[in-house]
This record gives structure tokens, C-alpha cells and sequence, in this order.
């Protein structure tokens, strides 16, 4: 028997607040990344009406722009948690394990390669290609903090004390 097909509606979001934006990069080509990350900034991620909206007014096509957001790993389509965790899969990471911390963040926070965020919003894990730190490896940034030569305990207790900061708080 199929699956009936259930259309989520997505949230909605004050597109006034990327007037000014807009405005400041409508008449300048070549714009889209600038704009794109200027959206990111006030939103946290790329919302597909903001997507829409810059397209009108840079007079593109909505597609285009989709595809700049794509290709770049610095954007997102989908909001971030609060805390994000970033593991490097590049090759001097790879060497030293890092998969291990990989799967246990994922593990832990209950995520995954389709949901990299957690249901409550406080993490998204991104796995990334190289942090610029392979001499650290394996790297682990939170929140642009960088912790290099991570063991699985430690990254466990990192991931403890922001659950428990953010309990306190």
C-alpha cells in the first residue's frame, strides 16, 4: 500500500528583514554570494521565500540562486541548531579515527547523514572534507572553537558540558 504523501508547510519568516539587503545589491552584478550570505546572517540559514525574493529583485532566475546555495558547503537550506559541531573526514583526520568520533556524535545526539540537526535544536553536526588543522587531527570545532587530537571521551565530555550549560540556562 503507498504512502500517502504529507506536504509540510514551510515556516514562516519576516522577508522585510532582508529589504535593506536587497535593496543595497539590486542594481550590482555578480552579487549572489554576498547576498546569500548577507541573508544567512539574519535568517541562520537560507530560506526558500528569501531565496524567491532575491531573485525578484536581482532579477534572476529562483534556480540559479539555488544552485550557488547548493554547491557551497557555507550555506544551508534548512535551519541550523544552536551549537554546531563540525568533524573533519579529510585524509589526516580520517588516519586517526576520526570516523569513531563521527559515529558517536551521531550516536549521541541521535543524528545522522539526513538529519544533522537535533529535534530539539541545539546541534547540527556537519562532517566536512578538511578544517585547515591536519596536524591536529582529529579536529572537532564547536562554535568555531577548535579541538584538535579528540579522543572519543573527549568528545563526549564536550558534547556533556553544552547539555549541561544549556540545562542551567
Amino acid at each position: 500500500m503507498p504512502v500517502a504523501h504529507v506536504e509540510t508547510k514551510a515556516p514562516e519568516v519576516d522577508l522585510s528583514l532582508i529589504d535593506s539587503i536587497l535593496q543595497h545589491y539590486q542594481n550590482h552584478k555578480g552579487a549572489v554570494i554576498p547576498v546569500l550570505q548577507k541573508i544567512q546572517d539574519v535568517y541562520g540559514y537560507l530560506p526558500k521565500s528569501a531565496i524567491h525574493k532575491a531573485a525578484d529583485v536581482l532579477m534572476i532566475s529562483a534556480s540559479s540562486i539555488f544552485g550557488v546555495a547548493t554547491f557551497y558547503s557555507q550555506f544551508s537550506l534548512k535551519p541550523k541548531g544552536k551549537n554546531i559541531i563540525k568533524i573533519c573526514a579529510g585524509t589526516a583526520c580520517h588516519v586517526k579515527y576520526s570516523k569513531t568520533l563521527i559515529d558517536l556524535v551521531h550516536e549521541k545526539l541521535k543524528t545522522g547523514e539526513s538529519n544533522n540537526t537535533t529535534d530539539d535544536g541545539l546541534f547540527t553536526v556537519e562532517i566536512v572534507s578538511c578544517l585547515g588543522a591536519c596536524g591536529l587531527a582529529p579536529v572537532m570545532v564547536v562554535n568555531e572553537h577548535v579541538n584538535g587530537m579528540v579522543t572519543s571521551k573527549m568528545c563526549s565530555e564536550i558534547i556533556d558540558e553544552i547539555i549541561r550549560k544549556e540545562k542551567q540556562s
